[in-house]
């Protein structure tokens, strides 16, 4: 069973600033969850920073001691997925096609944004190889288990998996991740954390490996919606404050649409029944819910037949490598990046041009709401055994990406919740928002969260 989590980002912070923990004890804490020989760690994490994250928190210590001002989230241990690069260590991308590429000479722009915030790098998480897959599940690396039912050994969700399971066993407070079709929402959701995927534009990608120049977001996964709120403004670059924070009793019970058609498609017993419940409670809270559809959405699979953005924007990327280094690609991955060959320059920007028109109708349609609300998958997380089915595990992967790939196309922001009572399987609702409207979306989903809880349990 993984250990208790840790307290929120924000009460972890509180905690500090009032003497109650240390940064040392923190990162003690992490460090011996990350090295527990009966927990995930090893399938968890690529690189531990064990002495430079402890450097750095006594330094904070010494710092708080003194009475000298810091950060919010000063000396609070985050992990870093390892799409990210960080100076002195290797970003491999969870490939080994990478493994014996030179350290990074520097801190990718949103890793040395949330430092300069005051977080600690605990380590490198695992990951999909080359972020390109919502399962989760990881050949080179091996793959850690969902925490739900760990003895079935479940998967984590993709391609941010070792992440969320950073989160969950607390071996980080907060995971940094990444979001091209999910890959933040749909781990939250399969193991019953917050995932945010923020307005792409709004942080910079520099320093990171692309899967998508067009879709790739950066985005966290913590315990609460603050906790994304806060890691949020970091990677911008904007140091959070407490006076900033959502306060759900300051934001008026929201106008909400709930979308009807495309992402309710198929959903599993468990799912169903879960969502429709956190629905009736978030109308007895005070929600107005609104029925909408988005007939155009059914497009999508016609649209992204040949691959979408990511085959051929990643074909872009990795062309000489697989050139030289083909087979040390996960076959899976590799099948999906070679999709881009399938695209002509026409294909591409017809593509483009179906986006945009999506974009426009979706805005038209449902933008007048607070947010748009779906469940995050349409599945419980399966069994980690299950997927050396091809078959299966392709129909997972397709079923998973769905709802979360709208919100990358239509350039928006989503968040997932837990919305499953404790102890049951981990269900996440998603609330989306449209391009630049993260601030609004963080006020509604502190509502959503607040109004969920008593449910929950």
């Amino acid at each position: 069973m993984p250990a208790s989590p840790p307290l929120s980002l924000l009460a972890t912070a509180r905690a500090l600033a009032q003497g109650h923990t240390t940064s040392l004890t923190l990162i003690e804490q992490a460090l011996a969850r990350i090295s527990a020989p009966e927990g995930e760690g090893a399938r968890t994490f690529t690189q531990v920073h064990t002495q430079a994250a402890r450097g750095q928190a006594a330094k904070i210590d010494a710092h708080r001691k003194a009475g000298h001002p810091l950060p919010l989230l000063a000396g609070i241990p985050m992990s870093v997925k390892d799409l990210f690069d960080e100076a002195g260590s290797t970003t491999t991308a969870g490939s080994a096609v990478l493994a014996g590429s030179p350290p990074a000479q520097h801190d990718a722009i949103a890793v040395h944004n949330a430092k300069q915030a005051g977080l600690i790098s605990i380590g490198r998480t695992s990951m999909t190889e080359f972020a390109f897959s919502g399962v989760g599940i990881n050949p080179h690396t091996g793959t850690p288990a969902n925490p739900w039912q760990r003895d079935q050994r479940r998967i984590p969700g993709g391609s941010s998996s070792g992440a969320a399971i950073s989160v969950t066993d607390g071996m980080a407070h907060i995971a940094l991740g990444s979001d091209t079709g999910g890959s933040c929402r749909i781990p939250a959701a399969l193991t019953g954390l917050v995932g945010y995927k923020p307005t792409a534009s709004r942080i910079s990608t520099v320093g990171t490996v692309p899967l998508s120049f067009t879709l790739d977001s950066l985005g966290s996964i913590g315990h609460t919606v603050a906790c994304c709120w806060a890691t949020d403004q970091a990677l911008t670059g904007t140091p959070p404050l407490w006076t900033d924070c959502p306060i759900p009793e300051q934001t008026p019970a929201p106008r909400l649409g709930i979308l009807q058609n495309y992402a309710t498609d198929g959903l599993d017993n468990t799912v169903s029944q879960t969502y429709q419940n956190a629905l009736r409670t978030l109308e007895k809270a005070g929600a107005s819910l609104h029925d909408v559809t988005l007939p155009e959405l059914a497009e999508l699979p016609h649209i992204n037949r040949l691959g979408g953005f990511p085959a051929p924007e990643s074909l872009t990327w990795h062309q000489q490598l697989i050139a030289t280094k083909a087979e040390l690609y996960d076959p899976f991955v590799l099948k999906r990046i070679l999709r881009g060959k399938e695209q002509t320059a026409v294909d591409y920007i017809t593509l483009i041009q179906a986006r945009q028109r999506l974009i426009a109708q979706a805005t038209q349609r449902l933008g007048t709401y607070d947010a748009i609300v779906m469940p995050t998958v349409p599945c419980v997380a399966p069994k980690i055994a299950d997927m050396s089915d091809d078959t299966l595990y392709t129909r997972t992967n397709l079923a998973l990406l769905r709802n979360p790939t709208i919100t990358n196309f239509l350039d928006s922001c989503a968040i997932s919740l837990p919305c499953h009572p404790h102890g049951t399987a981990p269900v996440g609702l998603m609330a989306m928002q449209f391009n630049n409207k993260d601030a609004h979306l963080f006020r509604i989903a502190t509502w959503l969260e607040h109004a969920l809880a008593p449910s929950r349990g």
